[in-house]
């Protein structure tokens, strides 16, 4: 009876370490998230207030349309920083939606860093065909295309590295810990072999 009430009071106390741990790494991920959507909408509130002063201060030409694409970026930046500010939700999950949520966090970041790469090319493309075509809305365009693409590529492989730290912990920490409970039922693997 003993060892019976010892062992319970053992898996018991594992599983409460594994609760804890889970809302440990979904804290992190809220947290890690939170900070970088702060981040994201200060750049975009800069950009959409440089780019007004800019744009409404220009006399026309390669300035203006500049000034023009670094407030619409600015304004793009500032909603997708409140969509991920407000979307971000700090809940207890289980194992499986721990990690579920984990990947899809780096998914979404590793595919607007490919989605970056996309936006410096087309500023890149914008600008040769200004300079080709002698448009300076063309160049302007292009121009305000290539700081907006790099700093979100510089931002978005931040993010996904600080991401994917925190997802490999979250990975050592199952195959450490291979006890799980959902709320309702409790799951335990034992290794038959080495």
């Amino acid at each position: 009876m003993k060892n019976r009430l010892t062992v319970i009071l053992l898996f018991i106390s594992l599983i409460a370490r594994g609760q804890d741990s889970l809302k440990y790494f979904n804290s992190m991920r809220y947290q890690i998230t939170k900070t970088g959507m702060t981040v994201l909408g200060s750049w975009a509130i800069a950009n959409i207030g440089v780019g007004a002063a800019g744009w409404g201060g220009s006399k026309g030409g390669q300035n203006k349309y500049f000034y023009q694409m670094t407030t619409f970026w600015g304004a793009a930046n500032l909603g997708a920083a409140i969509l991920g500010y407000t979307g971000n939700k700090n809940k207890q999950l289980s194992a499986p939606e721990t990690l579920k949520a984990q990947r899809k966090i780096q998914k979404i970041f590793l595919i607007n860093g490919g989605l970056d790469l996309a936006y410096i090319g087309a500023g890149i493309y914008l600008n040769h065909r200004g300079i080709t075509h002698g448009s300076a809305q063309l160049k302007g365009y292009g121009t305000a295309l290539l700081p907006q693409g790099l700093f979100l590529l510089l931002f978005d492989g931040t993010m996904y590295a600080t991401h994917r730290s925190n997802g490999n912990k979250l990975r050592r920490f199952f195959e450490k810990n291979p006890i799980s409970f959902n709320g309702r039922e409790i799951g335990m693997s034992i290794s038959l072999s080495n």
